[in-house]
């Protein structure tokens, strides 16, 4: 090989060592954000949950009825509260899958394994194993 040849190869290298770099900081925010929201619903149930016990202990003079529909209501109120954090993750990917992804002509939000396997054959395993990871965590794969 020349000296030209190994100088453009280690350019790429380079490139694809800073593009996994950049997914693995993307993909480390992108947990922490999963934790945050975690943590908001489990306090929402928590308050939830001891909200029916304070009411349950005050409000002895209800019917079972009643109490039922309460917690059927907030329990209702939980699910809604789950299905709102839920919808508040992120579910894009990063710059650098989507213009990989663009490069090969590939759209929409779901993938074929066969399709997916072909686009991303030239990089590394690491490398593959990281994009599905995000992809996976966006919903876009199984």
């Amino acid at each position: 090989m020349n000296e030209e040849m190994v100088q453009q190869m280690m350019a790429a290298a380079e490139r694809l060592a800073s593009a996994t770099e950049a997914l693995d900081r993307v993909l480390g925010k992108m947990d922490a954000q999963q934790e945050i929201l975690n943590a908001k619903v489990d306090r929402i149930v928590a308050a939830v949950e001891e909200t029916i016990a304070q009411t349950a202990e005050q409000r002895q003079v209800e019917t079972g009825a009643e109490l039922r529909e309460r917690v059927a209501g907030l329990e209702k109120s939980n699910a809604d509260l789950k299905a709102q954090s839920a919808r508040l993750a992120r579910k894009t990917l990063s710059p650098v899958v989507s213009s990989l992804l663009a490069k090969h002509e590939i759209e929409g939000e779901r993938f074929e394994a066969s399709v997916l396997d072909k686009t991303l054959a030239t990089l590394s395993v690491e490398q593959r194993m990281a994009v599905k990871a995000e992809m996976a965590r966006a919903g876009m794969i199984e």
